[in-house]
């Protein structure tokens, strides 16, 4: 199976002033299309070259699992947001995080508090597990998840090569920007 880079559901500068367009650029057409080119000459003659991105993803090792695993990452941040989408989750969503975390304020707390101390490069997942709550997980490097049958639900991507264009080392900036672009109403679709 060939993997191809799947087209935005916005315009490279519809996440302005937040996200530019230039990141977007360099994230999206060039560090996530270098993963699914990686992919792509990583799985021909393997056991996984006809195999869904979430088998590799739960499978593979090394180069292969971190590559695909970056692709699906990747894939899942970029299609979270939405231009002026500022705004909180509703219904089922909403009840579960209040459930949780005791109010939207509070999880947007601790989810930004994970966000800004994870140390290195990585990603923070809003994670369903398998008892149907919610939790917050820190993944290093490609992490991922689907690897400890969790559902993944919302991304933020801490590498920095997300965010050093338009916020250079202020993590915490990028992370206030994030917020302002989330469009609930994919994640609640996710939930």
């Amino acid at each position: 199976m060939k993997f191809e880079l799947p087209v935005l559901p916005y315009e490279m500068s519809a996440l302005e002033p937040f996200i530019s367009k230039k990141t977007l650029e360099f994230h999206y057409g060039k560090h996530h299309q270098t993963y699914i080119s990686n992919l792509n000459n990583l799985i021909p003659e393997t056991k996984f070259e006809n195999a869904q991105l979430e088998t590799i993803i739960k499978e593979a090792e090394g180069p292969v699992f971190n590559n695909a695993a970056q692709v699906w990452n990747h894939t899942f941040y970029f299609f979270s947001f939405s231009k002026n989408k500022e705004s909180e989750p509703q219904g089922a969503m909403a009840e579960a995080i209040n459930k949780r975390f005791g109010t939207f304020a509070d999880f947007k707390d601790a989810f930004t508090k994970a966000s800004t101390s994870l140390f290195g490069s990585g990603w923070i997942w809003l994670v369903k597990n398998q008892n149907g709550s919610l939790e917050i997980i820190q993944e290093s490097n490609a992490g991922n998840p689907l690897r400890k049958g969790l559902k993944p639900i919302l991304t933020c991507d801490v590498w920095e090569h997300a965010y050093y264009l338009d916020y250079q080392n202020k993590r915490p900036e990028y992370l206030n920007a994030f917020w302002k672009i989330v469009d609930w109403e994919v994640i609640e679709k996710r939930f």
